[in-house]
């Protein structure tokens, strides 16, 4: 028996392997390897997916967030508001810039930003609100937005789990002064590598990401404007990226029927399954449910050859890497909760409806058991 896994690529690859091959292809007979007509499509295409001016592309998504941060003019001596219930580049990005991230915590239902709480965590070195849209599904961003008015502060939108998700029919990536989106393999909209993007409708902050993303040049190679990275997204990604870019809300439609057809296998199993904020449409990048005795749920899935995914089972407050900032057990309680009850289930568009069956029916037979 083959092991069910949380994501697998190679349905989706034996698919669309003409495309995939022939972007290659395109790439390597146009002449061009470095920021070419690839790069330069995708962005605008990628712009105008989601109405804005400007899309810059970079090498993957954790340098998106931090050069949408230096490009915004977050850096040393600024607090970020964020949350610990993330991936931890969302936080190392903001490490890297010098910037000091201060969180929140999320609401028990949805898992996102509690926005309830970033009021009273605004001091006078807040710079930036970096709300994180988890999982597929988007932050309530007006309160946030009129927080940053009141203040004089930026929005920095994290749309790495979010390719695609609306907000009373608003898409994420277009409500922020910038947007950060990672194109890692598993993402809504995935490349065969890494991959990343920062979208904003303002001229200055797109001027200061093309800067940052080539070492800081900006008319000539040899003439460095402010240091930078060697940040470039890679032609070849970005001609992949083009390809799936116009099958994106395909990819969402398929996620959301395999959402649907989990929702009807687990109705009343004793899960707690995901929750839909009022006015959000939901991509489910993860389909991530919760039961108070997850470890031993996943220890019997194991022994039925199913093996899940908990994003995430240590939330970044808690980690070594940033005891400094002085987060104790128990200054995040919801997040703190969910980190032990939350586990992924497979998601992604080519999962079969047979491994699907599977892991429901395995699911319902190990609950009924406990």
């Amino acid at each position: 028996m083959a092991t069910t896994l949380v994501w697998d690529y190679l349905n989706e690859y034996r698919d669309e392997r003409e495309d995939i091959l022939d972007a290659v292809e395109t790439v390597f007979s146009s002449g061009r390897l470095v920021l070419g007509e690839s790069v330069s499509s995708f962005e605008r295409e990628f712009a105008e997916y989601h109405g804005t001016a400007h899309c810059v592309g970079v090498d993957n998504g954790t340098n998106a967030v931090a050069l949408g941060l230096r490009a915004l003019g977050v850096g040393p001596g600024d607090e970020v508001i964020t949350v610990s219930n993330t991936a931890a580049p969302t936080v190392v990005a903001i490490d890297a810039v010098g910037a000091t991230p201060v969180f929140v915590d999320v609401d028990e239902s949805t898992y996102l930003m509690d926005t309830g709480q970033v009021a009273d965590a605004i001091t006078d070195r807040t710079r930036c609100l970096l709300p994180v849209h988890l999982y597929g599904q988007c932050v309530d961003m007006q309160p946030l937005r009129r927080l940053a008015d009141t203040h004089g502060l930026v929005v920095l939108e994290d749309c790495a789990q979010a390719h695609g998700a609306r907000a009373a029919g608003t898409v994420a990536g277009s409500m922020g002064d910038a947007a950060a989106f990672s194109f890692y393999p598993t993402k809504v909209l995935g490349a065969y590598g890494d991959g990343g993007a920062v979208l904003t409708g303002r001229d200055d902050v797109d001027a200061a990401l093309r800067r940052l993303r080539y070492y800081g040049m900006e008319k000539t190679y040899y003439v460095v404007e402010t240091p930078g990275h060697n940040s470039r997204l890679d032609e070849v990604q970005a001609e992949i990226l083009r390809r799936k870019l116009v099958r994106l809300d395909d990819y969402i439609a398929r996620r959301q029927a395999i959402a649907d057809r989990y929702a009807a296998g687990l109705a009343d199993s004793g899960l707690v399954l995901p929750t839909v904020a009022d006015g959000n449409s939901h991509v489910y990048y993860l389909y991530v449910v919760r039961h108070p005795r997850r470890d031993d749920i996943l220890e019997a899935l194991a022994g039925h050859d199913i093996r899940l995914n908990v994003s995430y089972p240590w939330p970044v407050h808690t980690m070594k890497g940033f005891a400094h900032l002085g987060y104790g057990t128990g200054s995040l309680p919801v997040t703190e909760r969910l980190s032990g009850e939350i586990f992924s289930l497979p998601m992604y568009p080519s999962l079969p409806a047979d491994t699907q069956d599977r892991v429901i029916d395995a699911l319902r037979s190990v609950l009924a058991s406990l």
